[in-house]
């Protein structure tokens, strides 16, 4: 498939700007990056981190890897109607979620009011982190050395940025992102993929779960559409069922996630055909994004927002693992900065090398790092002292 006009091109890309590498004879230099984002340790650790509910209440709800490979899927898709580079969407799509702490938005927002004098803290901007400087995998860098085209796509998929963090400002001054423009089209769609992706899977959870039942849904904008027409196309089967309810709650989720990547990928053909873009410079420099729901899609896709952070994300049982989440995240952080020590070798040295602004950095890249798992264990080795340390 020739790509259009407007996607991202071999040439002129602007490639890898830090460290030059020899162009492989087999991939494109977004296939690699794709490969060195599924190689990396940071990739890995998103198995045992959380997406909604905490990795030991269940093997068979989503985590925060399940999740990325979901939204990659979706933007594979979604690039190859819009004639994008799918190497690159899907690069970004896996490695978007790469700076998330342990314990989902509970550990993030922990970490963040820890860090909040110091630089403060958030995963969009730890992910570029991630990439850029903590994978240690090649002889001749830190990092993974990738493309300017991932990198700008992980700062900026959600659109241009105004206010900079002061940690994106040091990842910028490195690598200029053109932070005030807009990111790729590619990039465009893995951020909508991402919305789509969770959406869809985070209705699935909740019902699986039992914190939501179908019948909650029946007034969501769109979900109670899609729920309608799975129940009437299931009306042969036998009713009440634990199997029927299980094909209905799937039916109704591939009828929601199909309905929102319609409508996107629609709506982005009409954009695309009235900006004319001729190159993805015209992309960058447009006044509106070229990859977005239609108005009254985006309405829909907030009313699903809303009443999952009402009903699913707020419900009593997940407030109770929150609250728990963020007493671990702030005691392990709180345990490390005063006592440096404590810190695994490869940690240690980095952290009593600096200042206290560099101490806390190094404390929140380890905490960040962790697994769910790993760091319940590591808060129970240093708070228990019936564990071994």
């Amino acid at each position: 498939m020739s790509l259009a006009p407007y996607a991202v091109q071999m040439a002129p890309g602007r490639g890898r700007r830090l460290h030059a590498e020899e162009e492989s004879l087999t991939r494109s230099p977004w296939q690699r990056d794709r490969d060195r984002v599924v190689h990396s340790s940071g990739f890995r650790r998103l198995q045992y981190k959380t997406q909604v509910f905490i990795n030991h209440e269940g093997d068979f709800f989503r985590t925060r890897l399940t999740h990325s490979l979901e939204v990659a899927q979706v933007a594979r898709s979604m690039a190859r109607y819009l004639r994008l580079d799918e190497d690159l969407t899907e690069a970004v799509a896996l490695a978007h979620d790469l700076g998330h702490t342990p314990f989902g938005h509970a550990g993030e927002e922990a970490v963040a009011a820890l860090m909040q004098p110091w630089g403060g803290f958030d995963h969009n901007t730890q992910a570029l982190r991630q990439v850029t400087l903590l994978e240690r995998r090649y002889l001749a860098f830190d990092g993974l050395n990738l493309t300017w085209e991932t990198l700008e796509g992980l700062a900026k998929h959600n659109g241009p940025v105004r206010n900079p963090s002061a940690r994106l400002r040091e990842v910028d001054a490195q690598w200029p992102l053109d932070l005030g423009t807009y990111a790729s089209a590619e990039a465009q769609v893995a951020a909508l993929a991402d919305d789509i992706a969770y959406h869809g899977h985070d209705l699935d959870d909740g019902v699986k779960s039992g914190l939501l039942s179908l019948d909650d849904l029946v007034d969501v904008p769109l979900v109670g559409e899609a729920l309608s027409e799975a129940r009437r196309l299931a009306a042969d089967l036998p009713s009440g069922t634990p199997h029927t309810q299980q094909r209905i709650r799937h039916e109704m989720v591939r009828r929601v996630i199909h309905a929102l990547t319609t409508d996107v990928l629609v709506c982005s053909r009409r954009r695309l055909a009235e900006l004319a873009p001729q190159s993805v410079e015209d992309i960058r420099q447009a006044s509106e994004p070229v990859v977005a729901f239609s108005p009254g899609m985006a309405e829909a896709n907030k009313g699903i927002r809303k009443f999952l952070f009402a009903k699913l994300y707020r419900h009593w049982r997940v407030n109770r693992m929150t609250y728990k989440a963020k007493r671990v995240t702030e005691e392990l952080f709180t345990i490390l900065v005063e006592s440096p020590r404590l810190l695994p070798d490869s940690w240690r040295e980095p952290a009593l090398a600096g200042d206290e602004a560099g101490l806390r950095r190094t404390v929140a890249d380890y905490v960040a790092s962790m697994t769910d798992r790993y760091a319940m264990e590591e808060h129970r080795r240093l708070t228990d002292l019936s564990i071994a340390g």
